[in-house]
């Protein structure tokens, strides 16, 4: 599969801008103006829709409709090669206009961003470059709990504040005036500017936060945005429906009126609704209904910079052994997942880091062909036979031969058909391979999410996709304490590879550093068992145009229109 890199020079020199009706309130119909009335499932329920505490695929889309940062992707006009109504998207202004960088002798940065003139809350009240302070500051505070604190740990000051040594107002962000907002970096951060842009800088205003801290998102009066579109209702385990924003800078360029999601998780209602046009644009579809949908040319399949895999919690026996770990890697066929199971051009993985990943030369080879892969793809039987072998050659020595002894353990997952068809097929093939007996748990997205980031099970589904376009993004998960280690992972020599990493001003340096670090993570401690490099697959109405992506996972609907 070839992966989609960001275009060059996306991210280089300056940039020069070329209500709510409560939980459960009422109907919501087709817009004002007669607009088009967009109705999309991209997940069951949220688990939050506050952009700091957002840690999912799912929330992101809907608060990168909702909300704007001093950065954002839009349409850059560029249709994506056989896929229907797609097009992709590039890193351009958001509510800066432009932006200056000072890279000084000591090698700290400081980035100037000038707003825009006239930008406005969705309730009409003025947004200044104050909103902004408050959000990253809010974000670097520890009592906020944010799993994606650690994003900005560039700036000046993060530690000491997410440490809590040191006050919020000590993180290096500010605002000499209302429409400037300066950021200190203590290195050059290649990434940077994405970080502008991801949910977790979003702006957010005080007064309501601090009102209402835990409950702000579920009021019609204080879920307040700046974003293209605004909360119009949430129904929990219904839909959310958004619907155009008129104080945004750019409301007229807006296609959809409102824009619905409706919250679903069963793939089968999901495709049916799809179907019988009550749907425009699906993600999920039943596993058995892959090859007709291929075949007949209505699932599109994309391009996606993320890794499916097994997360072990390392704190929890039998899988605070390595050896237990390797030996469950070992023994998944992820040739057969993808040729047999998920069916949509997915690549097994041998490796945590995707391709599509530059390496320190971003025009050159990318870090997956430059790190290789940890084990011997099970491309054949007999190297699927060879890979099972050692795999039951390390349970052995890990004291549990031909699996005895080993005690019975429990996969969770999230309901969805695809899912649980993985894991029955890895259920069987732990068995058959290892001679252990695994049980499968299945629960709702919000549930499945919140035992798994607290460490309330033994192996888990994961998955995760890149956030920016960079190693660091996937291994950056790992230091121990961050708030996305979901496998409890704490490894001094781990952390202080990504420090250096962090720190190194040179890129190939920086790259080495970070190959180091992934080889620590899977090709020593086996800390997770990557299963495949992702695709995404989607099914979008064939009278829409407009609807925009990026290989970070993100669909953008606020320019759809119906052809």
């Amino acid at each position: 599969m070839n992966r989609v890199r960001l275009p060059a020079g996306v991210l280089a020199g300056a940039l020069v801008l070329g209500a709510l009706a409560g939980c459960g309130g009422g109907e919501i119909g087709a817009g004002s103006s007669g607009g088009l009335d967009l109705r999309v499932c991209i997940a069951s329920e949220p688990a939050t829709l506050d952009p700091a505490k957002n840690s999912t695929l799912d929330g992101s889309i809907l608060a990168q409709h909702l909300f704007e940062g001093l950065m954002r992707w839009e349409n850059s006009g560029e249709a994506v090669e056989g896929a229907r109504g797609l097009y992709r998207a590039r890193l351009a202004p958001g509510q800066a206009q432009r932006y200056e960088k000072t890279v000084h002798d000591d090698g700290a940065v400081t980035y100037t961003f000038t707003l825009r003139e006239g930008l406005r809350w969705s309730d009409g009240a003025p947004l200044t470059a104050g909103d902004f302070v408050y959000a990253w500051r809010r974000l670097a505070d520890p009592a906020t709990a944010a799993d994606y604190c650690y994003l900005i740990d560039m700036v000046s000051g993060y530690e000491a504040v997410n440490s809590g040594a040191a006050e919020p107002a000590a993180l290096g962000v500010s605002a000499p005036d209302d429409r400037t907002f300066v950021a200190e970096l203590t290195y050059d951060c290649p990434y940077f500017l994405e970080i502008c842009a991801f949910p977790a800088t979003l702006p957010v205003r005080e007064d309501v936060v601090e009102a209402d801290p835990d409950g702000w998102t579920h009021d019609a009066a204080t879920y307040l945005s700046n974003g293209p579109y605004r909360l119009a209702q949430w129904r929990h385990n219904s839909r959310i429906v958004l619907e155009r924003n008129p104080s945004y800078y750019a409301a007229g360029g807006l296609g959809p009126e409102t824009i619905t999601f409706q919250l679903m998780d069963d793939a089968a209602a999901i495709l049916s609704a799809y179907r019988s046009g009550d749907l425009d644009f699906i993600k999920s579809v039943p596993v058995d209904e892959i090859p007709a949908l291929l075949a007949n040319g209505d699932l599109s399949v994309v391009d996606q910079v993320g890794t499916y895999y097994v997360s072990y919690n390392t704190q929890r026996a039998p899988f605070d052994d390595w050896r237990v770990r390797k030996a469950f890697t070992l023994a998944m066929d992820s040739r057969y997942l993808v040729e047999r199971v998920t069916q949509t051009g997915q690549i097994p993985a041998n490796a945590f880091v995707p391709y599509g990943v530059p390496d320190a030369d971003p025009e050159g080879e990318d870090f997956r062909t430059v790190g290789g892969g940890y084990w011997a793809a099970p491309d054949t039987p007999e190297q699927y036979a060879a890979n099972v072998a050692e795999a039951q050659a390390l349970l052995a020595q890990a004291g549990y031969p031909g699996g005895e002894g080993f005690p019975v353990v429990v996969y969770s997952y999230n309901n969805d058909p695809s899912h649980e068809a993985i894991a029955q097929a890895l259920q069987q093939q732990w068995q058959s391979a290892l001679g252990v007996t695994v049980t499968l748990e299945s629960g709702d997205w919000s549930a499945f999410l919140a035992d798994r980031k607290a460490g309330n099970y033994q192996i888990a589904r994961n998955a995760w996709v890149a956030d920016y376009s960079d190693p660091c993004c996937f291994l950056d998960l790992w230091r121990s304490g961050g708030g996305n280690n979901d496998a409890q992972y704490a490894n001094p020599d781990y952390d202080a590879l990504i420090d250096a990493a962090k720190a190194a001003a040179d890129p190939a340096e920086r790259m080495a550093l970070l190959h180091r670090a992934e080889d620590l993570l899977i090709g020593e401690d086996w800390v997770l068992g990557p299963i495949y490099f992702y695709t995404q697959t989607y099914l979008l109405a064939p009278d829409l145009d407009g609807v925009f992506y990026t290989p970070l996972g993100n669909f953008f609907f606020g320019e759809a229109a119906r052809i």
